[in-house]
């Protein structure tokens, strides 16, 4: 028999709740009280430094639920996913420099901002949105996705390719517990099957600390500027992840198209993109701190408002699911 209060049943009436709800919280503390997440020990591990433990945690739990029939189609939807983040990040930026020039912006944004943003996805909100809407292949694929973090693709768009570096070995890094635990979960059922219940528990518990690195405050700083780039990322990258899943993903692969649009997102480290750029070429440094502010807001409008795209785009394959086999019957 459950509790007296649905905290549960209720968190999980939202969109994405066990990651939004959670979130949101992690964001609220951060912006109203964030020293309170900075009293050490345990607490500060937990709730402000615990992201990326306990996604590895989610990585390695998943890649236990990877049989070596399914990587080779986790590597393909991480490919296509990837490749259209970072394409269309980098051609928005890259038609406004060429029509209007650097100094020039679309709806106060510069290439430098548009690039930072909408080329660099949040892993960790991929991993979540991955793992309540797909499966786990799909989860796999962030093995891929991972590496437009960073400034490497913003440098080679902006025609510095010479002067950037990609760091190898991060890649590695991430795919390590996804190997780890494909392995295990391969020798050992028994072992895929008790590790397969960290999927779903490791997801509130990385999204709070997620949540504390944001600053609500980003928005308001940014304007309408920073508030278009979010809904700009948002959708453009959003939408474009869901229809090529949609039609580049063969259909006995996937759970539902929606999981495509889980890359609708700006991740953390795209903040100091703006500032990387600057420090390599001079010229941007005019354009860097407004940037910044506005790369800011959209990490945290689309940290908000893709698992409710992801969850909307759901419902409609869903339906659309439900009619055509109607009319198939």
């Amino acid at each position: 028999m459950g509790g007296k209060v649905p905290i549960l049943k209720t968190i999980q009436k939202v969109p994405g709740g066990l990651m939004v709800v959670f979130l949101l919280l992690g964001a609220i503390v951060n912006t109203f009280a964030p020293k309170s997440l900075m009293i050490g020990s345990f607490t500060t591990a937990l709730f402000k430094q615990g992201a990326l433990p306990l996604i590895a945690v989610l990585l390695f739990c998943s890649g236990a639920q990877i049989t070596i029939k399914t990587a080779g189609v986790a590597l393909w939807k991480g490919f296509v996913l990837n490749t259209v983040k970072i394409l269309l990040g980098i051609s928005i930026g890259l038609v406004v420099g060429k029509l209007m020039g650097p100094e020039a912006s679309l709806f106060g944004l510069t290439p430098l901002a548009l690039i930072a943003a909408m080329a660099n996805s949040n892993g960790g909100l991929y991993t979540a949105l991955a793992q309540k809407y797909g499966d786990a292949s799909d989860i796999g694929a962030v093995a891929i996705i991972s590496t437009n973090d960073g400034p490497f693709f913003t440098m080679v768009a902006m025609g510095m390719t010479g002067l950037a570096n990609i760091p190898i070995i991060a890649m590695v890094a991430v795919v390590v517990p996804i190997v780890i635990g494909m392995i295990l979960g391969n020798l050992d059922e028994d072992m895929r099957e008790f590790l397969a219940p960290g999927v779903m528990l490791s997801i509130p518990f990385f999204s709070f600390p997620l949540g504390a690195g944001l600053n609500l405050m980003d928005i308001a700083k940014a304007g309408i500027p920073g508030i278009a780039l979010g809904l700009m990322t948002l959708l453009v990258t959003g939408i474009g992840g869901f229809f090529a899943y949609k039609y580049l993903i063969p259909s006995r692969e996937k759970r539902s198209d929606a999981v495509g649009a889980s890359i609708g997102t700006t991740a953390g480290n795209a903040a100091g993109t703006p500032a990387a750029i600057a420090a390599v070429d001079p010229t941007w440094a005019p354009y860097a701190a407004a940037a910044t502010v506005q790369v800011g807001a959209s990490i945290v409008i689309t940290a908000i408002l893709c698992p409710l795209l992801v969850d909307f785009l759901s419902r409609i394959c869903k339906q659309h699911n439900n009619v055509a086999k109607e009319e198939g019957n």
